[in-house]
Formats: structure tokens, C-alpha cells, sequence
């Protein structure tokens, strides 16, 4: 997903990027009180952005981890 407004992702450090991700959570629970819906959606695509990006972080962390212990694979299946 892509946002024209948004710096890549991709640079940002994991404690930078949920710093950022929560801030703009905290920013979109406001503008949902004030009830301004053209301001949501925008902020709502933006927040999808960095939701992707977290969780793409986490999978790639799985991966690694899951490589790094073949036994793991066992304790821990998601599908």
C-alpha cells in the first residue's frame, strides 16, 4: 500500500515506526470525536501503511527465528 504523503517506511527504526504509528492513532481518535470523515479516511490509509509495515517487520522476525531453530516451526504454527 502506498500513500503519496508518506516517507518509506522502510527507514524508520521498529521503535520510530510504532512511536509514529501511535501517535497518528492517537491523532485519528481525536479527529473521529470532532467527526471530520474526509480527514479519517486519509489518516485511516495512512495508518493501514504502517500497519502493513509491522507486520511485514514481524513475519520477516518469525522467519529468521523459525530458521535460526527448526523446532520452532513445531510450537509455533499460525495456519
Amino acid at each position: 500500500m502506498y500513500h503519496p504523503l508518506l516517507s518509506d517506511l522502510r527507514d524508520f527504526t521498529d521503535d520510530e515506526l510504532m512511536k509514529k504509528y501511535n501517535e497518528l492513532n492517537t491523532k485519528w481518535a481525536q479527529a473521529n470525536r470532532a467527526g471530520t470523515v474526509s480527514v479519517l479516511q486519509q489518516m485511516a490509509t495512512v495508518l493501514e501503511c504502517y500497519r502493513i509495515e509491522i507486520r511485514r517487520r514481524q513475519e520477516k522476525l518469525l522467519q529468521e527465528v523459525s530458521s535460526r531453530n527448526p523446532s520452532f516451526k513445531n510450537i509455533i504454527d499460525i495456519k
